[in-house]
């Protein structure tokens, strides 16, 4: 007889799970045989412990069991989704879904929520008015069908122990573990009814695993596994030590994301963008070269119909559309506060952690799984790296409207910058390296 006390106790000690046990240990969320606490036991003993290749799959092959795996057969056109293991500033899923969908990828995406000092794709589209993300399985599949892209978080059917494990990783400090990030992601994505996959796996402070070594590795992982569930995946390994874009938060990166499908965003969001769209065409076989891919997905741009794709799904999941036109009508904070700049020079750090957590204390991420979001709150940094900045300049605005954080939270934001008198480089979003694994 198998008892969570003994896999727990197993892992700790530095075993190999069965197969058997991993999938008795999720099948017991449904059953009510595992208790909360003994699956968050069990995550720290892993994160202390790891997982080999054969466990990893386990989990992933058992979270996506524990739902249905959604066949999108009758809707025509290669499906390939994105998925971001997380920055700061990174509102990606927002620009580049509408570009693939309007360069004639079918898009279906189920994202996920704020994690840890990140901000999560679906907190963000719900600071849009009236936009729904919880739908059925039957409306997710007559969106994509009508817009060529949805995006949702995980409903009843997809994955669900998956939904359990990831509120409780936030909740127990156990996120930054490879095994656990892959089947994570794995398990919702094949469950998605997908033909292929791109990853933005990130690295640096910014991103939850900050060691170059460990976002490879977890990478890697990834593609084993969806090489092994016969998927066509490609893993983007990108810098994260400063923010993305100039936004953090909610409505704030919504603003910013629809200034980047009007062309007019920031160099670096608008870069890692257009190229993980262009991987996305690249993946879908509807170009010959990424060169290619690139130039149609930045034609949606120019001739607007990838703004206008991002219209479309937001009347289709409810939302308010007039946003897209005038984002006054999202939701703005009480109070703007300019943290001004204690010497003149040139920026050589912003340091994205800090940045993060700070908007989180004031609102805009969650520090417990039951923290109410606030969608006004946030920063617009106005100084990043390499820009030049001077005595009394703003580095950046803080949109607050609960002020009982406030003193932490900008110590944290100014922190965060280091100024000196040399000159620098600014220096733009670097693709470190790029893996694939094409199942053929």
């Amino acid at each position: 007889m198998t008892r969570a006390v003994d896999v727990i106790r197993k892992k700790r000690d530095g075993e190999t799970l069965s197969a058997a046990e991993i999938d008795w240990m999720v099948e017991g969320i449904a059953r009510g045989d595992v208790a909360d606490y003994q699956w968050s036991a069990l995550l720290m003993a892993i994160v202390w412990r790891g997982m080999d290749r054969g466990e990893t799959s386990a989990l992933t092959n058992a979270m996506m069991r524990s739902g249905v795996v959604v066949d999108l057969s009758s809707i025509p056109g290669p499906k390939i989704d994105k998925h971001s293991t997380g920055g700061v500033g990174d509102k990606t899923s927002l620009i580049l879904a509408p570009i693939a969908a309007a360069a004639g990828v079918m898009v279906p995406m189920v994202s996920g929520r704020g994690l840890g000092h990140t901000g999560g794709t679906l907190d963000k589209l719900q600071s849009i008015p009236g936009l729904q993300v919880d739908v059925d399985l039957e409306r997710y599949k007559a969106i994509l069908r009508e817009t060529g892209l949805v995006l949702i978080g995980q409903t009843a059917e997809i994955a669900p122990a998956d939904k359990f494990l990831y509120a409780l990783r936030d909740a127990t400090s156990t996120v930054e573990s490879i095994p656990l990030l892959a089947s994570s992601i794995m398990s919702k994505k094949l469950a998605e009814g997908i033909d292929g996959l791109v990853l933005d796996v990130k690295t640096g402070g910014g991103a939850f695993l900050a060691e170059l070594e460990d976002s490879r590795r977890l990478a890697e992982t990834m593609c084993d596994i969806g090489h092994a569930m016969g998927k066509k995946v490609v893993a983007l390994i990108t810098r994260m030590d400063q923010p993305l874009g100039r936004a953090v938060g909610n409505a704030v990166e919504i603003v910013e994301s629809l200034a980047c499908l009007r062309g007019q965003g920031p160099n670096d969001l608008m870069e890692v963008s257009l190229l993980l769209a262009a991987e996305m065409v690249l993946l879908a076989g509807l170009a010959g070269t990424i060169d290619e891919a690139r130039a149609a997905c930045a034609r949606t741009i120019d001739d607007g119909s990838a703004l206008e794709r991002f219209r479309r799904l937001i009347a289709a999941q409810g939302g308010d559309a007039r946003v897209v036109d005038d984002p006054g009508l999202l939701p703005q904070a009480r109070r703007a506060i300019e943290l001004e700049s204690k010497r003149a020079g040139i920026v050589h750090a912003l340091t994205a952690r800090p940045i993060g957590v700070a908007t989180m204390l004031l609102g805009a991420g969650r520090a417990r799984v039951d923290s109410t979001i606030d969608p006004a709150v946030g920063v617009i940094l106005h100084k990043k790296l390499g820009d030049r900045v001077e005595v009394g300049e703003s580095l950046c605005t803080v949109l607050v409207n609960d002020e009982r954080a406030l003193p932490e939270a900008l110590t944290m934001i100014e922190d965060a910058y280091r100024i000196a008198d040399e000159p620098m480089d600014g220096p733009t979003l670097v693709v470190v390296e790029r893996l694939e694994a094409d199942f053929t």
